[in-house]
């Protein structure tokens, strides 16, 4: 593997692992991305990526570093957590049931101007989450992705700007339409 994609797969599997705790040292972390044991002479070119990898992340503003006093913690920023979101989204293990149960998931998305790149990048992972825009700031799918985006509005504050709605009720022409659409 080349050092690049094996810095990549550090980073990608750092923000997974943070994803899941609120902070975590980084010896721990370091043992968590390393997983099973590995040979002596990988396992110093492995550290030498992971340390490549977690200074990559901080200076893309995706994870930052806490210090105590009796040790050196890492945690994502409001920026690594939406990049975790995608790679959860990107992820061929994260796939959900693509049975309809019945229940339409509705997003409604009002971010301000000013805050046009998290609006952006909410797009862009509803779109990959397979919601489609019906109108405007409306958002609407099938699939089982309301916990995803509960958390997400959870992590990124957004109280008023983003509503979920799960419903079976649509009338009659919109659930033509989107049977059309989804194909169900």
């Amino acid at each position: 593997m080349s050092r690049k994609i094996q810095k990549l797969h550090y980073s990608d599997k750092i923000l997974s692992i943070l994803g899941e705790k609120t902070a975590i040292s980084l010896p721990e972390l370091r043992d968590s991305a390393l997983g099973a044991q590995i040979a002596p002479k990988a396992l110093s070119r492995d550290n030498y990526a992971i340390t490549r990898s977690l200074k990559g992340l901080k200076e893309a503003g995706l994870i930052e570093q806490i210090s105590s006093t009796q040790n050196e913690y890492a945690r994502l920023t409001k920026e690594g957590k939406k990049k975790m979101h995608s790679l959860k989204l990107d992820s061929n293990t994260t796939l959900v049931n693509t049975t309809w149960d019945g229940f339409w998931r509705i997003i409604l998305l009002d971010l301000p101007e000013e805050r046009k790149s998290e609006r952006e990048s909410l797009r862009y992972l509803l779109k990959k989450a397979g919601f489609i825009c019906l109108k405007n700031s409306t958002w609407i799918s099938p699939f089982p992705f309301e916990h995803l985006f509960t958390n997400i509005k959870k992590d990124l504050g957004l109280t008023t700007e983003m509503m979920i709605i799960v419903t079976e009720f649509v009338d009659e022409d919109t659930k033509k339409f989107l049977f059309e659409t989804f194909g169900k």
